[in-house]
């Protein structure tokens, strides 16, 4: 038999373990082949999984029979009858069956599933999960505030027999009021002219232009990276030296951030070193936590350092080394050693969006564990200080999804409960007056009411219901938080950036 060569673009199932250490095939496109002495290495990315799960495979994991090979000359099709002049995506010989098959849902799509049972009837009708904006457009809700109205007593009544579920209700903004926002307007400023609301911003300082993407910055160029006492896999691309690509191991100084490229290098860097926390102040302490304000234009090296180690585990973002119009706070762990970096966020000093948050990122051997909604809270915290709402830059990442999601819903469920009735009335509140609570924006705050199905339309009338199995859900999530962030121990002044001549 005459052997078939792989070539760049090639797509073919390809051997791989999933979270249950079970075999599967999925669907991989090549992007790069090394040619070693004894067996070749591909470099393969599964076709509607996570970049971070790329990697190089021998040739015994392939599924030759299936191999599909990329038409070189393939062209977008005719539209409206002209021909298309544009490269599209290459053209594959694919046998495909003569029954649609269900595809597997991607992980965008299973981070959307339910997380409480809805409380349903059939005389109420409210928006389909599908329907939902998706995270990335929360400027463009589509539910009036002003007429999210009172609920009527007989239909408290029927809540409550029906389903033996709390219900709670929200009554419509006051005419007039207004809540100060970032850049000192009203708090409809992201709207159009018109009316309708405006499309989010997704050319950010950070978020990633994908129109320069090459087979380069695909391919995950470090293999391993030692920092203090953890070794971390990078997930993806970043842009550090060449001539450090190749190394098998790139040891960093836990404290500056320095790379260098040998053990015998950092052991004599950290002769020299005098920083046993990141430079900046120290802003917050809690315990062992603690959090440091770096600012991008007065500590350079050390910002495009921890821009360079951040790099590694965020795909969405791109790198900029011009780190003058932002500042950084990094959350860090003491011993008797020193102050060992978690994570951090980073945020613009001046932003006309409300961002809060421009990168945010929890080092891999400290994901899980609560430092995530940290930061997300810190970050709220400061807000408050501030006296503005604000909301994480657009796009998130899959796993910043889910951690902003789950502090939203957290937040908002934590004030909904704790709740006072007025005068033998039940509780009402405001979408704005959550939004003035918790700094979270009102965008933020129904787009988490519409993810949790919380809102149902009736009879003309917006209104807000929870059921006891939400309040049992929200009560054990609770209970396994034990990190939060004490207001009393934030020393935090902010600045009026926009005053100052230069950052």
């Amino acid at each position: 038999e005459q052997e078939v060569e792989i070539i760049e673009g090639c797509r073919l199932p390809v051997l791989r373990k999933n979270q249950e250490n079970e075999d599967e095939w999925p669907l991989a496109e090549v992007l790069s082949v090394r040619d070693l002495p004894r067996t070749p290495l591909y470099y393969v990315h599964y076709i509607d999984f996570n970049k971070r799960l790329d990697e190089w495979v021998t040739p015994d994991r392939l599924d030759m029979k299936k191999l599909q090979f990329p038409k070189k000359e393939a062209r977008t099709p005719p539209k409206n009858g002209l021909p298309g002049s544009g490269p599209g995506s290459p053209e594959r010989d694919v046998v495909r069956p003569s029954t649609p098959v269900p595809s597997l849902p991607s992980s965008a799509e299973e981070s959307q599933a339910p997380v409480y049972p809805a409380l349903r009837d059939p005389s109420f009708s409210s928006t389909p999960r599908e329907q939902h904006q998706p995270l990335a457009a929360l400027t463009t809700v589509n539910i009036p505030l002003n007429h999210l109205t009172l609920m009527w007593r007989k239909l408290i009544t029927f809540f409550v027999s029906w389903k033996n579920g709390s219900t709670r209700r929200l009554i419509p903004p006051q005419p007039g009021r207004k809540r100060k926002t970032c850049g000192g307007t009203d708090e409809d400023s992201q709207d159009s002219s018109d009316g309708i609301p405006s499309a989010p911003r997704m050319t950010g300082s950070l978020v990633s232009d994908r129109s320069h993407d090459d087979i380069v910055t695909r391919m995950k160029n470090i293999d391993c990276i030692e920092l203090g006492r953890h070794r971390l896999k990078p997930w993806y691309f970043s842009p550090y030296p060449q001539e450090l690509t190749g190394l098998p191991i790139l040891y960093l100084c836990e404290y500056c951030l320095q790379y260098l490229k040998s053990l015998k290098c950092l052991q004599r860097h950290l002769t020299k070193c005098n920083l046993r926390h990141p430079p900046g102040n120290e802003i917050y302490r809690k315990g062992t936590i603690s959090f440091f304000e770096i600012d991008g234009r007065k500590n350079k090296t050390y910002s495009q350092n921890l821009c360079l180690l951040a790099k590694c585990f965020l795909d969405h973002k791109t790198l900029y080394y011009d780190t003058d119009p932002f500042l950084f706070y990094v959350m860090t762990e003491y011993d008797s050693k020193g102050f060992h970096i978690v994570g951090y966020f980073s945020k613009e000093k001046e932003s006309t969006e409300d961002y809060n948050v421009a990168c945010i990122l929890t080092l891999p051997p400290y994901q899980r564990r609560g430092y995530g909604k940290l930061l997300i809270e810190f970050s709220y915290e400061l807000s408050k200080v501030e006296g503005k709402t604000g909301t994480p830059e657009k796009p998130l990442s899959d796993l910043g999804l889910l951690s902003y999601r789950s502090y939203w819903t957290q937040t908002i469920l934590e004030i909904l409960m704790n709740l006072k009735p007025e005068n033998g009335e039940r509780p009402q509140i405001t979408i704005n007056e959550i939004s003035e609570i918790t700094s979270v924006k009102k965008e933020d705050v129904i787009s988490t009411l519409q993810y949790l199905n919380l809102i149902n339309y009736y009879k003309g009338q917006y209104i807000l219901t929870l059921s006891e199995d939400i309040v049992e859900g929200h009560e054990r999530a609770m209970q396994k938080r034990h990190l939060r962030i004490d207001s009393k121990g934030l020393h935090f002044t902010p600045k009026d950036w926009s005053k100052r001549g230069k950052w």
